[in-house]
């Protein structure tokens, strides 16, 4: 059976998160079928093991994830009217995202079982469960079970993407507070009642905020500003909930219902920063923090910022050992697929797989590798390349040749 035939199985019964159990006793039955070992572990994702039968060759591990954005509700799958396109009726996410993935490393461990001539060291595969939403599952997996060092992180968007570094995501929440507080008209003319509202604006303004570094015009290490909030008061929280008619947007509700009265004490600012560089992300934590002790120093004991630091995913930082994209960019040439050996700004599960050990007490050494066209992701929209979904098969099964060579 073909990775189309595959791909048309799996995408058609839905699986969102936390919700994939049909989808992955669906990958059971073409396991059993072609007599390749499988098993749930403890939280349910799927694991799939074709043992060496070549002495001296190491195994290769394959990994994709098996929920989808999206519910419950049917998907009908349908080619598009220019025929090149898989996509839905529009009512739904199609899922290409990531049942690609699973289909074409499906299909590589079905032509591995059938073809015992091949000799190799291994393959093994994971399909997690709930990577849309938490990375509950691949944060579940028991990863000193798992012999591969190499990982190919089926899970990219575009065919021959092969992204060697990921950005990291850390949370930076930083608190003004004054030490008087006052009403806005009997109070105004005191200029030691500074409104913390203000002060948040002024140390914002001068902290960084967008591309930080870039590397061969990709961007490596960059910040989001991604709110600030003073004014929105406990009491003005309530009246907004106790309203039976919200005006949207909430938050333009929530400002008219401040309290404008108030010499504000409590503001906060909340920011992102990714890097995939461990150094570069202190050095901007750093500039961060300059411009607070100079902020503290300026406003001494009347008003004080303190910033909280908070590690949301570690990065996936480029390794030294780059086999994996030498033998990707060998292949893609045969296969006239161009390799695009990059970095990406933004999380997956390379990250997990990156900051983790295997059996044998090593690093692993995850990619993520595009292995076909999706447009649209996580939308109606969505649609996959037909086209590129055969190529992006061919060529993990090439690699995985050209690995065992």
């Amino acid at each position: 059976m073909d990775v189309i035939s595959i791909f048309k199985d799996l995408v058609s019964i839905p699986s969102p998160s936390l919700g994939e159990k049909k989808v992955s006793d669906k990958i059971l039955e073409y396991t059993y079928t072609n007599g390749i070992n499988a098993y749930y572990d403890d939280y349910q994702n799927l694991i799939i093991k074709i043992p060496a039968n070549c002495e001296g060759k190491k195994p290769i591990l394959l990994s994709a994830h098996m929920d989808v954005v999206g519910n419950s509700s049917p998907v009908n799958i349908k080619v598009s009217d220019d025929g090149q396109f898989f996509e839905s009726d529009k009512t739904r996410t199609l899922g290409a995202d990531d049942k690609a993935g699973v289909a074409v490393a499906l299909g590589v461990a079905i032509y591995i079982a059938k073809n015992p001539q091949i000799k190799h060291g291994g393959l093994e595969i994971v399909f997690t469960r709930d990577e849309e939403t938490s990375m509950s599952g691949i944060n579940n997996v028991k990863f000193n079970e798992l012999e591969s060092e190499n990982v190919l992180v089926l899970d990219s968007d575009k065919l021959g993407n092969f992204e060697i570094a990921g950005a990291g995501y850390t949370k930076i929440d930083i608190e003004v507070t004054t030490k008087l507080g006052g009403h806005s008209g009997n109070d105004i003319q005191d200029k030691k009642r500074y409104n913390a509202a203000k002060l948040i604006a002024d140390l914002v303004s001068k902290l960084p905020n967008g591309v930080y570094k870039t590397e061969n015009n990709a961007t490596i290490t960059s910040c989001n500003l991604g709110s600030i909030v003073a004014g929105a008061t406990d009491i003005g929280i309530e009246r907004l909930l106790d309203k039976t008619e919200i005006d949207k947007p909430y938050s333009k509700t929530l400002v008219s219902l401040s309290a404008d009265n108030v010499i504000n004490t409590k503001a906060y600012a909340h920011y992102s920063l990714r890097s995939s560089v461990k150094k570069y992300e202190q050095d901007l934590l750093n500039k961060f923090q300059k411009k607070i002790d100079k902020f503290n120093a300026k406003y001494k004991e009347w008003a004080n910022a303190a910033m909280k630091v908070s590690i949301h995913m570690l990065p996936f930082e480029k390794s030294e050992n780059q086999e994996m994209a030498q033998i990707a960019k060998k292949v893609g040439l045969n296969l006239n697929i161009p390799v695009k050996v990059q970095s990406f700004h933004a999380g997956a599960e390379t990250h997990i797989y990156a900051n983790k050990l295997n059996k044998y007490n090593k690093k692993f050494l995850p990619v993520l590798v595009g292995v076909a066209d999706i447009y649209s992701m996580h939308s109606p929209n969505e649609k996959v390349s037909i086209e590129s979904l055969k190529k992006g098969y061919d060529f993990i099964k090439e690699v995985f040749l050209e690995y065992n060579k």
